[in-house]
């Protein structure tokens, strides 16, 4: 029996964050009823009861902003059409500005045990200024919401690097998570996406970002932060207590297979990445006309090459990093064998140690994260 986990993507939003380029709609509830019907479809199609799902992922756009009756139906229909493990992890994204205590209720009875929690930061200022709808206080009242129906197992998601941020900001955020004992924190750098409200903000000087040193004092501090308060740093951008590592995450890094269902949607099956068209009329109308191929852009079909340049890739955001015997198990191959010259030029750069048969980033080489994964392109 196969194992694999489930992505689904709900593209709905209240309203448009200033950074985000992900595929979101908004202005758009009128189709709502309609696409989960034809996510619920798209899953009967691909049904497998060969497949043993380990995790679900829901994430959007803004998944707690629709109905939760139509996440419970999206998970029922999983249930009938795929193995699902009984300690599966589901989780599910939520942003505080349209979660209520009885909706959270509502997650928890259906069986989501994971929640990730969109904060970004506790400086009001800095919420409005990035587009968000909730306010710190919001936040709070979610989590405490969020914890009276059931939910322990809670990530929180962070932002460094933004426009008119100092490091007193990123410290008193981490400080109130840490003080509210949230398990799982996501620390990450803001990236300014082309065609984003954000980028023309900074274009037309109306905000300044903080530069490249004072970014990587932030992440640095967080580090140091969440290390002293005993979260592991398990990769790039993520922090946990031991027993709440995030699973799905950790299986796309470690190059295993999932399915994605509804529109933008990834999957990454039999060697294969292949995405959902980013059109949700379009979606909607070729599951209708029963005509669901039409959807799927095939992105990647990978050599044996290919492969191992992702798993390097993949393997060097995991702190941990890269264990050399099981490349060759996976691959039959020897890793210095086949990136002789690329680890040694890393090493030789001080972007990357060998300890133990693993090869892991160093400091320098988490800074530069982006020149170590290019050797493998």
């Amino acid at each position: 029996m196969k194992q694999i986990g489930i992505y689904v993507h709900i593209p709905f939003c209240k309203q448009k964050c200033n950074y985000c380029d992900f595929y979101s709609l908004c202005n758009k509830d009128n189709l709502i009823k309609e696409y989960v019907e034809c996510v619920k479809e798209e899953i009967k199609a691909r049904s497998n009861l060969n497949y043993h799902v380990k995790t679900i992922y829901i994430g959007g756009g803004t998944p707690s902003y629709i109905n939760p009756k139509y996440i419970e139906g999206i998970l029922a229909e999983i249930e009938h059409n795929f193995e699902l493990d009984i300690n599966a992890e589901i989780s599910m994204e939520l942003n505080p500005g349209t979660a209520t205590k009885k909706s959270l209720d509502h997650y928890f009875q259906m069986g989501i045990n994971r929640l990730s929690v969109g904060l970004q930061s506790s400086n009001d200022d800095l919420l409005k200024l990035l587009g968000r709808i909730h306010n710190y206080k919001q936040f709070e009242k979610t989590i405490q919401y969020a914890r009276e129906v059931g939910f322990r197992n809670i990530n929180v998601d962070t932002m460094i690097g933004l426009p008119n941020q100092n490091i007193y900001d990123v410290e008193k955020t981490l400080i109130n998570l840490i003080d509210m004992e949230i398990p799982h924190i996501s620390v990450y750098s803001l990236i300014v996406e082309p065609n984003t409200k954000l980028e023309k903000m900074i274009n037309d000087k109306k905000v300044e970002l903080p530069d490249e040193e004072m970014e990587r004092y932030m992440y640095w501090y967080a580090k140091r932060k969440l290390e002293e308060n005993e979260y592991i740093h398990y990769e790039i951008s993520n922090f946990a207590k031991m027993k709440n590592i995030c699973k799905h995450n950790m299986d796309c890094w470690k190059q295993e297979e999932y399915l994605g269902f509804g529109a933008a949607s990834a999957s990454y099956e039999n060697k294969t990445r292949y995405t959902n068209i980013s059109d949700i009329e379009n979606y909607i109308k070729n599951i209708k006309n029963n005509e669901g191929f039409k959807n799927i852009k095939i992105e990647e079909k990978q050599t044996k090459k290919s492969m191992m340049n992702e798993y390097m890739m993949l393997g060097l955001r995991k702190i941990n990093g890269i264990n050399t015997e099981s490349f060759e198990i996976k691959f039959g191959k020897n890793v210095f064998d086949v990136y002789n010259k690329q680890l040694s030029k890393l090493i030789s750069e001080n972007l990357i140690r060998i300890n133990n048969d693993n090869i892991r980033l160093t400091k320098k080489g988490l800074d530069l994260a982006n020149l170590v994964w290019e050797e493998f392109v």
